[in-house]
């Protein structure tokens, strides 16, 4: 069987870091997955995901990521029964974090996360590694020096 969840959305608030117990780190935080498709003449919608991220990744979670960051999400669904507080049997769907990404530049984050809105930064020039060369890095050219 497989179950593997790989998603991509912005932090909808700061994660906060909890202890168990047992001291082991823990955090849930929601996701703003904005769907791929929308039907002519409506907007597109935005679906709202739960994480949970445990130990080392929550406290990765926690220290670097702040509402509106942008995040990927490698993980796998889980569901969870439950009582709410008036003893009705509710369902929790989440993905439980295996791993987490950065999907922008830090100065993209920290700006899209003090402003409230995104602004596009070119991304820095290319560089690449020659294995046994004098320098370790060396730049790649741009698209205009592509023959096509």
């Amino acid at each position: 069987m497989l179950n593997k969840a790989i998603l991509m959305g912005r932090l909808t608030a700061d994660p906060e870091l909890k202890h168990t117990t047992s001291n082991f780190a823990v955090t849930n935080f929601q996701i703003a997955v904005d769907r791929s498709y929308a039907k002519a003449g409506t907007e597109r919608q935005t679906d709202f995901i739960t994480i949970v991220a445990w130990r080392n990744t929550a406290e990765f979670v926690c220290k670097y990521f702040k509402k509106g960051n942008m995040i990927a999400v490698e993980g796998s669904i889980q569901t969870r029964n439950y009582n709410d507080s008036q003893g009705n049997k509710r369902t929790a769907v989440e993905v439980l974090a295996d791993n987490v990404f950065f999907c922008e530049s830090k100065a993209a984050a920290s700006g899209h996360a003090n402003t409230g809105t995104s602004t596009f930064e070119a991304p820095p020039m290319p560089v690449a590694f020659e294995s046994g060369s004098s320098e370790d890095f060396s730049v790649v050219p741009g698209d205009d020096d592509l023959p096509f």
